[in-house]
């Protein structure tokens, strides 16, 4: 399973982004996907997740961002509004589900590379 992440760059204090996540490969179901990120010397965190367990956001980033999946499950989006410098990180997708072929199912769980989000004061 591959994860293609896109649409991070740089925008000023109060601005608008819109990340994309595509998963691709012998992918049979999508339980989870979500969005992480790391910021300047921080540890990874969440940001917003959905699927299976429902949908969910970190506290810092509600009312602000919007996650969200396409109709065929496999792309999710993360509208990012008003952002704030505090907001400046490498921004992971992560996917979990099961992949391969009937009879040959195998769990996975997996983070792409990152794409990052600059917000300047």
């Amino acid at each position: 399973v591959q994860l293609q992440a896109s649409g991070g760059g740089l925008v000023q204090d109060g601005g608008s982004l819109r990340l994309s996540c595509a998963a691709s490969g012998t992918i049979f179901r999508i339980n989870n996907m979500g969005w992480y990120r790391q910021g300047p010397g921080k540890e990874r965190e969440l940001v917003a997740t959905t699927g299976d367990r429902g949908t969910d956001y970190a506290d810092p980033v509600l009312g602000r961002f919007t996650i969200s999946r396409d109709s065929a499950g496999k792309t999710v989006y993360l509208q990012m509004s008003n952002l704030k410098p505090g907001d400046t990180a490498r921004y992971y997708c992560r996917v979990d589900g099961f992949a391969g072929t009937w009879g040959a199912l195998y769990e996975f769980d997996t983070f792409g590379q990152g794409t990052l989000v600059t917000v300047s004061s």
